[in-house]
């Protein structure tokens, strides 16, 4: 039988828990109320990139259009397929005078072995504060660990600062938001780029 003490504990683990999920889901309300829209101004930013430059959204105004996809971890399953995707149709999508940036949680040395482990062909950016995120409103968890293979199947152990969600904007040669896709089909995410950009072709 359960004590009034223990019917005390539960109640009062289950209120915890009850007020944990509210404050998730706030979180996640405010985030979206936040994130950028279609036809807003892209903001300005700049990030250490894995090639040891500091990128700079400037640089690319009126000349580029500017992909930026966050991913939520170097090495993992579906940020591998989404980042080798990219990196196959990367000659369509510059082609298409567009640039590609891959941006995580993830340290430039993290992107380092990422990119040497799958030959990935465009930049990744490190934000390992969320801050390049909170710039496009993209919600931010708690950062963490994982041990996969690295270059030449070796194990490797990667930690990242935060985990960003999986979200993806492009950025227009006029500096301003053209597509925006916050449920993205990590697999597909380069063709529907593609498919995106043609439809505003189309639409002049």
């Amino acid at each position: 039988m359960i004590s009034n003490h223990q019917w005390n504990w539960i109640a009062a683990a289950v209120g915890l828990t009850l007020v944990t999920a509210g404050m998730v889901r706030a979180a996640e309300r405010a985030a979206e109320a936040s994130k950028l829209n279609v036809g807003d101004p892209a903001p300005h930013f700049t990030a250490p990139a894995d090639d040891g430059t500091t990128f700079d959204s400037k640089d690319l105004l009126g000349k580029k259009i500017l992909v930026v996809y966050f991913y939520p971890a170097d090495l993992t399953g579906g940020c591998t397929k989404e980042a080798c995707a990219f990196r196959d149709d990367l000659s369509k999508l510059t082609a298409a005078d567009v640039e590609v940036v891959g941006v995580s949680g993830d340290t430039v040395k993290n992107h380092q072995i990422f990119k040497e482990t799958h030959n990935l062909n465009f930049k990744l950016l490190a934000d390992p504060d969320g801050k390049l995120a909170k710039l496009f409103g993209v919600p931010v968890k708690k950062g963490g660990t994982v041990t996969l293979p690295g270059p030449g199947g070796k194990p490797v152990t990667l930690t990242r600062g935060v985990t960003e969600s999986r979200w993806t904007f492009v950025i227009g040669k006029d500096g301003k938001i053209k597509y925006v896709n916050t449920k993205v089909n990590a697999p597909q995410q380069s063709k529907e780029i593609l498919a995106a950009l043609e439809s505003l072709k189309r639409a002049g």
